[in-house]
């Protein structure tokens, strides 16, 4: 039986663990785990030695993946609860899948740090709203309707797929501040994840494929040991986060959101510093 290497092992033990954590972020938050996922797999890949200039690429798209699986959980979950607002979801699925694809080519085009930068700054930028006491602070009586509005779900899209997120880290500042409440915000957000995870994990597969560097077992940009390995846990964890979602008032469901992307923002920077 082949021996398996400390740096493997822990490797693996760090894949599992993120599965778990992942899960539980996806069914409390309603952010696809992604938030975790990203930066764990950021710092496993540039132990592993690989290239920097596909190093986010990789963790990005690896990320969604493994929130396919995950939305469809966390959705049911919610929907269940009678927390998934569907007649939205239907409204803005196509300009959320449009802006899906389009982020997926912008990040075929841009460097690793660039992705890094967007994901840092972004979640920072959520992580101040939710984490201040603003939750009377709204933008919009309600969810703008008309042709003009699919800027929002467009942009939610993009940025999400670059960020290797589900639609949760925009999706339920965005829903909270046109003042939908923070459950109804957060399970919706779930299946905003479903309709940007699969075309971007096709985007990525397609943006990767053939280039030079990348680690074993990769279709194109996205890992399939790492999906493999985190996907699992986090299917089987993300009913437990959302059953804890509807135990936990309004406020501390938004400190805990906040304070785990300032976390994942703050860790960032500090890799993007120590690059340059």
């Amino acid at each position: 039986m082949p021996e398996v290497s400390l740096e493997s092992l822990s490797l693996i033990i760090a894949m599992l663990t993120t599965g778990v954590v992942g899960g539980l972020l996806a069914g409390l938050l309603g952010i696809g785990g992604g938030i975790v996922i990203v930066p764990v797999l950021f710092i496993a890949l540039g132990i592993l030695g690989i290239d920097p200039s596909i190093r986010m690429h990789i963790a990005v798209a690896t990320s969604l993946a493994t929130i396919i699986p995950t939305s469809v959980s966390s959705a049911w979950s919610h929907h269940r609860h009678g927390a998934v607002d569907t007649d939205l979801a239907r409204r803005w699925s196509l300009a959320i899948l449009v802006g899906a694809i389009v982020g997926v080519y912008i990040a075929s085009l841009v460097e690793s740090q660039v992705l890094t930068a967007v994901f840092a700054s972004v979640a920072l930028l959520v992580a101040v709203k939710m984490l201040l006491p603003l939750e009377d602070f709204t933008l919009a009586n309600s969810v703008p309707r008309g042709a003009g509005s699919n800027v929002i779900p467009f942009g939610i899209g993009a940025v999400s797929t670059m960020m290797g997120l589900g639609g949760g880290v925009l999706g339920v500042p965005v829903l909270t501040l046109c003042r939908h409440p923070i459950h109804l915000a957060v399970g919706t957000a779930a299946l905003f994840g479903l309709i940007i995870s699969v075309p971007a994990t096709v985007g990525y597969v397609w943006a990767g494929w053939g280039r030079p560097a990348l680690p074993a077992a990769s279709l194109g940009y996205v890992n399939l040991i790492g999906v493999l390995l985190i996907a699992p846990l986090t299917v089987l964890a993300a009913p437990f986060g959302a059953r804890i979602a509807h135990r936990i008032s309004r406020r501390r469901l938004s400190l805990l959101f906040g304070l785990f992307l300032l976390l994942a923002s703050v860790r960032l920077f500090y890799s993007l510093l120590a690059e340059s």
